[in-house]
């Protein structure tokens, strides 16, 4: 009987000193968080971001490294920045046999569809044509994607053409819109190589990938009418790009006999020509190359059809003459000073945001089927330096096109020296059949055109967007309708405001959960998600579900976790007349914290102190507990209410006075 208090005593000292040995390991890993180095600078991060894109990361020991020559460092220099002295040590004949095939069959497309883009961006036939030269054979040595066909697209051609007549009409002075053009070109590859040297990758973001297909939609719709002109040989024709003054500008030309039916007759034949080789492209593989070479067959036969018949004579409209040689120098045409650089800087912007978002979905698209990752940084940089180039070699803005990728990666191209091939190819034609391309009717380009874009408009994609978030589809439809019925600046502005006006919701209101204890596990999720979840009387866990906790959410957040703090207060005392003891915060969804979030932590602090209530944070990240520290806020409201988790801070509630008054 006597040894009984001994062995009770002997117990709760067990229980107490297991209690202490909890509480100093908690102590322990909530000084790792506390006692964590400082982050990184963002100028750190920035030297960092350009060392990654040109020294890329080898696999060699550390001690290795230390003994790099110059010359080791130099060659990973050359490496990053031209792939191509990575795999062109391994390649190998049978690889160009197949990118030889893949290019000559590129080529067939590339030359008749860049003649009509070039006169789709109110230019000679010649400088789409160059387009198809110089930036193919940059991206050769700078681009990753093995894919992807470089050239000029119908979109960004109709962008500057909309976005530059404003500034210059083309038709008054064609020598100064074709500067303007260059100097675009110039700025765009600038912002693109900038985005990509500094990793600002994300500003192209901004277009969302439903704002993407409802401005593409609605581009090929526009393009498509604006083709009427030369599908019906219409002399006068607006300059506007909204379906209303492109249609009023048809049905005036065609009352007043402005227009000529062989025109109309022409087109259309090729038209019906490249829509039925199209289809059956599409439904046998092994005859990919029908519709490949299907625009360039339309433009030999078409020709000499015009040639033969002496139909020019007649109304038909044709090319005429197309400069031949290789591509000259334009630096000496960029005006980089004048009335109209503010312009053509925000023009060559919106062009690089534009021709970037369709190149990276173009390379990011095939390189997912081959199984290999493309690093969108290093593309921007690619794409950047070849328009930069390109600028100064008569060439205009260049991007991946998705038609012309589709047809070289079904071609069987391996590496990125079908565009090689492709260039070299045009280049070829440049200096030896331009004068053949004389009689080449407008008409047929234009039903080039119009063949090639049913790909831009994908309505199961729309409809796919509707049906998984609401407001994704407002953005695609804001964009179409802009595009459509306003103009490409209103359409692309509809979208970038559509889609910021979303991220700025998500900021301004984040999720914020109010979290339980899974049963038999130590995992805490949100109740409404969870009903199973068990909530611990006294102690309220909140989690904020927001990367920023900044001065856009700070006031949100705060209110809301007061009204929760009041509600749940009143619920306890009309129940078991008990009070909250202590809020849990869980902040290992905040990335990052400014000034406005601290106040606000403190200010939540202060009111929830004054009715005896303890403020605890779990899971706070490394930039996050960093400027807590530097704002001194955790030596005012104590660094004992830091923990490494949610369960970690729930236990040490449980196990303090808080838990001992919650039980009173």
């Amino acid at each position: 009987m006597g040894s009984l208090p001994t062995e009770s005593l002997s117990v709760e000292e067990h229980q107490q000193q297991q209690v202490e040995m909890d509480d100093t390991s908690r102590t322990e890993r909530a000084r790792w968080l506390l006692n964590s180095p400082d982050p990184p600078s963002i100028w750190h991060e920035l030297a960092g971001s350009i060392r990654e894109a040109f020294f890329p990361r080898n696999k060699l020991s550390s001690s290795s490294r230390v003994k790099q020559t110059w010359r080791r460092s130099a060659f990973s220099f050359l490496r990053g920045l031209f792939p191509i002295l990575n795999w062109g040590r391994n390649y190998k004949a049978s690889k160009f046999k197949s990118d030889l095939m893949a290019g000559l069959t590129l080529a067939s497309l590339s030359i008749p569809q860049s003649i009509g883009y070039a006169n789709l961006a109110k230019l000679d036939p010649q400088y789409g044509l160059y387009t198809s030269v110089i930036p193919p054979l940059i991206y050769a040595l700078m681009g990753s994607s093995r894919e992807i066909a470089i050239g000029p697209v119908a979109v960004v051609s109709m962008l500057l053409s909309a976005l530059m007549q404003n500034v210059q009409d083309p038709a008054a002075d064609p020598v100064a819109y074709r500067k303007l053009v260059f100097t675009v070109t110039f700025f765009a590859g600038v912002f693109q190589s900038v985005f990509g040297l500094f990793r600002l990758g994300f500003l192209v973001d901004f277009l969302s990938h439903a704002a993407i297909v409802g401005f593409m939609a609605g581009a090929a719709i526009v393009i498509g009418l604006q083709q009427l002109k030369g599908l019906l040989g219409i002399s006068h024709f607006t300059n506007k790009t909204d379906v209303v003054s492109v249609l009023g500008s048809v049905f005036s030309s065609l009352h007043h006999s402005y227009w000529y039916p062989l025109n109309f007759v022409l087109g259309c034949s090729f038209l019906i020509f490249l829509l039925i080789a199209r289809f059956i492209g599409r439904r046998n593989k092994k005859l990919f190359w029908l519709p490949a070479i299907a625009p360039l067959l339309s433009v030999i036969l078409s020709t000499l059809i015009v040639y033969l018949t002496k139909a020019d004579k007649h109304g038909v409209k044709i090319v005429k003459h197309i400069k031949g040689g290789l591509n000259p120098s334009s630096a000496h045409q960029l005006q980089l000073t004048g009335p109209h650089l503010g312009q053509t800087a925000k023009i060559g912007l919106i062009s690089a945001v534009v021709a970037l978002t369709e190149a990276i979905a173009v390379g990011r698209s095939f390189a997912s089927i081959k199984g290999y990752h493309l690093d969108g940084n290093k593309e921007m940089v690619a794409m950047g330096f070849m328009n930069i180039v390109g600028s100064l070699t008569s060439c205009y803005v260049a991007t991946g096109s998705f038609s012309r990728t589709a047809v070289n990666f079904s071609a069987g191209c391996q590496t990125v020296v079908s565009n090689i091939v492709m260039a070299i190819t045009v280049l070829l034609s440049l200096e030896l059949f331009t004068s053949l391309l004389y009689y080449t009717p407008i008409a047929i380009l234009a039903s080039i055109i119009l063949s090639a874009l049913p790909g831009l408009i994908d309505i199961n994609e729309a409809i796919n967007i509707y049906k998984v978030d609401k407001l994704d589809f407002l953005a695609c439809i804001g964009a179409f309708l802009g595009v459509l019925f306003a103009s490409v600046e209103i359409g692309l502005l509809a979208a970038v405001t559509i889609s910021f006006a979303k991220i700025l919701l998500n900021a301004v209101r984040p999720g914020i959960e109010l979290q339980g204890r899974l049963p038999r596990t130590d995992t805490y999720g949100d109740i409404s998600q969870f009903p199973m979840a068990i909530k611990t009387p006294g102690i309220l866990t909140i989690r904020i579900n927001s990367a920023l906790f900044c001065f856009a959410n700070a006031n949100f957040i705060r209110e809301r976790i007061m009204r929760w703090v009041t509600e749940e207060q009143d619920e306890l005392e009309e129940t078991t007349k008990r009070t909250i003891q202590a809020v849990i915060i869980d902040m290992s969804n905040s990335m990052n914290i400014d000034t406005s979030g601290i106040l606000v932590l403190e200010e939540l602090h202060k009111k929830l102190a004054s009715n005896g209530i303890e403020l605890v944070m779990a899971s706070p990240r490394w930039q996050v507990i960093h400027k807590l520290k530097s704002a001194k806020l955790l030596d005012r409201i104590g660094k004992g209410c830091v923990y490494l988790s949610v369960a970690e801070a729930m236990e040490a509630c449980l196990t303090s006075k808080f838990a001992a008054l919650s039980n009173c």
